[in-house]
């Protein structure tokens, strides 16, 4: 890999390319969490069909991410970024089609396939072109980047979807992959490596194991040979990945503990974080009556409470342990989860934001550096997609558990005398006239899931203070580094 002597001297032009890719993925996922309450009105979406336009998303995106990493390894990091960036963009534009919520579920599926392409080749890429004593200064960019874009989707999607209809924000997706696309060929150079052979069977076995756990949890219902599915499909993953000379997930890694503690610290706080977004935007648009605009912008403190401290968590990474900031970036989060459990209003809910985007600020450039630091950097395309995997298996869990949660403390928060089409939506309920005690309910429901939430960063901030060594994490292996890659233009 390049050497802390060889630059490419498009390196930052580069880094411009893969923050404007990166900016298509983190837009999307902030404006559809803003449009919750409009597809619940305008499509009569239900919680179930909520809970599987996000996570039919996520599934196909964690499924793909390890198969897509290897393939971009081998065959072109800068090829398959294009490659995912055009499929994301048509999908999109199927999405602003849909006119019903199955619809909505299958363009967001196909919307997967193109981001799971997508983002390995964006860290991927970044790990490869930059230098070690320039690449944490790269990837703090490269964070804040994903934050701008958590600033720009409530703003620019409430401006949307207050003067056009729900399926608007989904053409911000569109000129943004146009110009990534435009800007990969002229700015940045193709680079691959050996790559890792595809692993077929894995990558089923994956898919089928959790699509099948997470349908179990999203519609509650207990039917025995779905768990069976689940459990036997997840099971034979494992024995499977152990045997296979060329596995998906290769297990031995989690035998490193920075590897292994940083894994399972970012799968434990996607899992506290991802519903958050699911329970805000319906707790500021239906509970506190705030306009699509009004909401996006009531969001930004925890955006911008997260850029900031992005920027310090480099910052002090350089004199600090991964360890320490890993920890008490999780601490701070449980502490703003805490906050909005026990407290009603905007103004306490806006200091819970400010400390969940500050925890997340600290600790997601130190986990991050962990995880990759274990890893060989022929392999930073695997390596990636292992990264962004163990968040979308967190993310989807936690969409599929906070998401029921919600659900069904909201429905037995709600009188028992209301019709049962009242009792499972807060839409419906508002529709029938039954405002105050679906806001009661919902309220009730959005402090159940923040004390889970709370529960789960905290487990993730002991979990990475006993795992993760104190030294900061190690530099990848020198020989490594001084290997050039097969390039196009470099």
């Amino acid at each position: 890999m390049y050497s802390n002597t060889v630059r490419d001297p498009r390196r930052w032009w580069t880094l411009v390319v893969l923050c404007l890719s990166l900016l298509v993925l983190t837009v999307d996922g902030t404006v559809l969490n803003l449009a919750i309450p409009s597809l619940i009105e305008e499509l009569g979406a239900t919680y179930s069909d909520i809970q599987w336009i996000l996570d039919a998303y996520v599934l196909v995106f964690a499924g793909l991410l390890l198969t897509a990493g290897s393939l971009s390894d081998r065959y072109g990091r800068r090829r398959f970024l294009v490659i995912g960036l055009a499929l994301f963009g048509g999908a999109s534009l199927l999405a602003v089609l849909a006119s019903e919520p199955w619809q909505v579920i299958g363009a967001r599926a196909l919307m997967g396939v193109g981001g799971s392409i997508l983002m390995p080749s964006t860290l991927s890429i970044l790990m490869t072109v930059f230098a070690e004593d320039e690449r944490r200064k790269a990837m703090a960019i490269w964070g804040s980047v994903a934050m701008l874009g958590v600033i720009a989707g409530p703003t620019l999607g409430g401006f949307m979807l207050e003067h056009y209809w729900w399926g608007s924000v989904f053409l911000l997706n569109i000129p943004v992959a146009a110009v990534a696309i435009i800007a990969a060929y002229v700015l940045m150079p193709e680079t691959r490596s050996g790559g890792r052979k595809i692993d077929p069977v894995g990558v089923a076995l994956s898919i089928v194991g959790l699509t099948a756990g997470v349908y179990v949890i999203i519609e509650r219902e207990w039917n025995p040979l779905i768990i069976a599915l689940a459990v036997i499909a997840l099971v034979a993953f494992v024995l499977w990945e152990r045997r296979s000379e060329h596995p998906m997930l290769p297990l031995a890694l989690f035998g490193n503990r920075n590897f292994g503690g940083a894994s399972f610290s970012i799968l434990l706080m996607s899992f506290g974080a991802g519903a958050v977004m699911l329970m805000l935007t319906q707790y500021l648009q239906f509970v506190l009556g705030y306009g699509e605009l009004q909401a996006g912008l009531a969001m930004l403190p925890q955006a911008a409470a997260a850029v900031l401290f992005n920027g310090i968590g480099a910052g002090l990474g350089k004199r600090v342990s991964n360890r320490m900031l890993v920890s008490a970036g999780l601490l701070v989060m449980s502490a703003g989860f805490m906050v909005m459990a026990s407290t009603t209003g905007y103004l306490p809910l806006m200091c819970a934001l400010v400390l969940m985007g500050a925890g997340g600020g600290l600790a997601g450039p130190s986990a991050y550096a962990s995880l990759m630091g274990a890893i060989p950097l022929e392999h930073a395309g695997v390596g990636s997609a292992l990264n962004d995997t163990v968040q979308q298996v967190g993310l989807a869990l936690s969409i599929a558990v906070l998401g029921s949660v919600l659900a069904g403390v909201f429905t037995s928060s709600m009188p028992d005398d209301v019709p049962a089409t009242a009792q499972e939506s807060i839409g419906e309920a508002f529709r029938l006239g039954m405002v105050e005690p679906a806001r009661e309910a919902f309220t009730t429901a959005m402090h159940v899931g923040s004390w889970v939430g709370a529960g789960f960063t905290l487990a993730a901030a002991l979990l990475a203070f006993t795992v993760l060594r104190p030294a900061p994490a190690p530099a990848p292996d020198s020989a490594a580094e001084a290997r050039e890659p097969a390039a196009e233009g470099v």
